[in-house]
């Protein structure tokens, strides 16, 4: 059985980053369960998202965005 590889897991100032919003959006995305998350840290207060996560909400959120937007 071949071994999985450990999914990428991104800080909340990572996420934010990519998605190009503020920590605090990735924060209000985390708590309505849009993103799912796992809570890490001696104290668990800090958030890791898995970046597959990410990527799949960018596509779900943008698929009936059009294409050519009218100007």
């Amino acid at each position: 059985m071949a071994a999985q590889a450990a999914p990428v897991l991104l800080t909340v100032a990572e996420t934010a980053s990519i998605m190009r919003v503020s920590k605090m959006t990735i924060y209000r995305l985390v708590q309505s369960g849009h993103l799912p998350s796992i809570r890490s840290g001696p104290s668990g207060r800090s958030f890791r998202i898995p970046e597959a996560a990410v990527h799949e909400y960018l596509r779900t959120s943008f698929m009936g965005a059009p294409v050519n937007p009218p100007q």
